[in-house]
């Protein structure tokens, strides 16, 4: 067994850095230019001509690219080369697919570091630390740990017994088809991560892009091509999600899809899926990441200091735009009435603008209807009696999609903002009584349909084995004392359950398992050649 990969450095961008440097320059020249994005089929450049305009949000007046969408045609095209192309993929074999995506992670961690960063903090509005752990650090890891752990999967998974004169051995077999990869905006690197994960082991895969992040996925495809990624093994399709899936799901060679984005989605498509069933060869995977409301708890004994860190991290960093994004939080009063100050004043000295300025820590939510979503949250909590907005609640959408970040106290901890995912920068909280502990525990695990991230401040063992056995089931990530975002491939395999998801945890090795399709061989050294057996013989 081979050593395993370590996590790639987080570079610091600090003034007078040669990254710092390189990246601002990087930002300047793909600023100066408009780019035509096509479809990519076959490894060919497809120029639609139904063209959209991919656009900045925090300076949406400044036009990116120009995308062209595919339509039906391109997307039966892109099924046919996907089915046509896995024979000569599976032909190369582990190793040369391992090799490619490992000279992605190289080209990544190299020279197209920058260009790859400044796209995402263009496209996404991420600040140059969002985009540094996102676009460079956590797909670097993806592709070379992913690597890794399908090479361990043909010894792992030998049967433990062959008789004598037999020959028993499992071939790591990927599925047979193409996988249907749909993607979010808000990580580049969930986006490279969906579509190579199955390519990995032997898949062939469509594309899907979130609309909101064409220019940056883009420049993944370019990557992965540069790499040597062969023609039709992944096509990228940008375009309309359910007319994709409706071609896709009408391919007897569909094999599965891997997604990320909303749980009404992808309830919706599980629906579909299921639907298409009588016209599919096999049954597909259905793998997939959804919502999330998720929550900090804290006990009265908790570290205050670190309480407040984890609440203005895990709310505010990247605008909310994450989907484990600290969304409710569970504070004591004796907790609240210590810190709820100082909290608001750290808040309101954070600074939020254009990504170019290193020192904002936030800066615009990702489009209009994000915006629309968000303010309508904000402005109905502040018509409730129920609610107080103890600090932000404004916006501006003049120049970018700006919101202030948000803090909503409220005694009703089944208001809407206390339930409801919102994805942006407002956390709601509920303060309850110190004494009632377990109570908010139980709360806190039937008020939401969502089990994805989740966060326990305490101090004792005996209060924190008290929430990590009452919050079993209500996070596939649990947090104890830090915020509940920031997962590490490799260290924390992400995923959650209940309504967000299957909880088939990226960056780790179940993933990637449920992408292949085992076939257990049988070989008998000497044949039988005798049919009958011992019971039947008369004496």
């Amino acid at each position: 067994m081979s050593s395993h990969p370590v996590n790639e450095p987080i570079l610091n961008y600090a003034p007078g850095s040669e990254e710092r440097k390189a990246l601002k320059e990087e930002i300047n020249r793909q600023m100066s230019e408009v780019i035509e994005i096509p479809c990519i089929i076959n490894g060919k450049e497809i120029y639609t001509n139904n063209t959209v305009t991919q656009v900045i949000p925090h300076n949406h007046g400044h036009i990116l690219a120009n995308v062209h969408l595919a339509g039906r045609s391109e997307m039966k095209s892109a099924c046919t080369s996907a089915v046509q192309a896995q024979s000569g993929w599976i032909d190369m074999g582990l190793e040369g697919r391992a090799s490619i995506f490992e000279r992605c992670a190289d080209l990544l961690a190299g020279d197209w570091r920058m260009k790859v960063n400044a796209a995402t903090m263009l496209n996404q509005s991420k600040t140059v630390f969002q985009a540094e752990i996102d676009a460079a650090c956590e797909l670097i890891d993806f592709w070379r740990f992913n690597a890794y752990y399908t090479r361990q999967f043909h010894d792992q998974f030998q049967p433990l017994v062959s008789p004598e004169g037999i020959s028993n051995t499992t071939e790591i077999r990927p599925l047979e088809g193409f996988v249907l990869a749909i993607t979010p905006f808000n990580f580049s690197s969930i986006a490279g991560n969906l579509p190579s994960a199955p390519a990995l082991v032997g898949c062939t895969a469509l594309w899907k892009p979130s609309r909101n992040s064409y220019y940056s996925n883009y420049m993944l495809m370019l990557l992965m091509m540069e790499a040597g990624l062969p023609p039709g093994v992944i096509n990228f399709l940008p375009g309309s999600g359910a007319e994709i899936t409706e071609v896709a799901l009408s391919n007897p060679d569909f094999a599965g899809v891997h997604f990320t984005g909303s749980t009404t989605v992808f309830q919706g498509l599980w629906q579909r899926v299921a639907e298409a069933l009588p016209g599919l060869k096999g049954y597909p995977r259905v793998v997939g990441e959804t919502g999330g409301k998720d929550f900090v708890v804290a006990h009265p004994d908790c570290d205050r200091q670190g309480l407040l860190v984890a609440l203005l991290r895990g709310a505010f960093e990247y605008q909310g735009q994450k989907c484990s994004a600290a969304s409710r939080a569970y504070i004591p009063k004796s907790v609240w009435d210590a810190i709820n100050g100082n909290l608001i004043s750290e808040i309101k000295k954070i600074k939020m603008g254009d990504c170019n300025d290193f020192s904002n820590f936030m800066t615009a939510v990702i489009d209009k209807r994000a915006f629309e979503k968000i303010t309508g949250y904000i402005g109905r909590a502040k018509k409730r009696e129920c609610c107080e907005i103890v600090v932000g609640g404004g916006s501006d959408d003049s120049t970018g999609w700006f919101i202030e970040p948000t803090i909503i106290v409220t005694n009703n901890p089944q208001s809407e903002s206390m339930v409801q995912e919102i994805f942006g920068p407002v956390l709601t909280v509920y303060v309850y009584e110190d004494n009632d502990f377990e109570d908010v525990l139980e709360l806190c695990d039937k008020s939401s349909p969502y089990a994805l991230t989740g966060s326990i401040f305490a101090t004792s063992e005996e209060n924190i084995q008290k929430a990590y056995e009452a919050l079993r089931f209500t996070a596939g990530n649990f947090y104890i004392n830090d915020k509940p975002t920031g997962a590490v491939v490799g260290q924390q395999p992400f995923g959650g359950a209940r309504a967000s998801g299957t909880n088939d945890k990226a960056g780790g090795p179940l993933n990637l398992l449920r992408w292949i399709s085992p076939r257990s061989v049988k070989r008998a050294n000497i044949p039988f050649h005798d049919w009958t057996y011992p019971f039947m013989d008369k004496n």
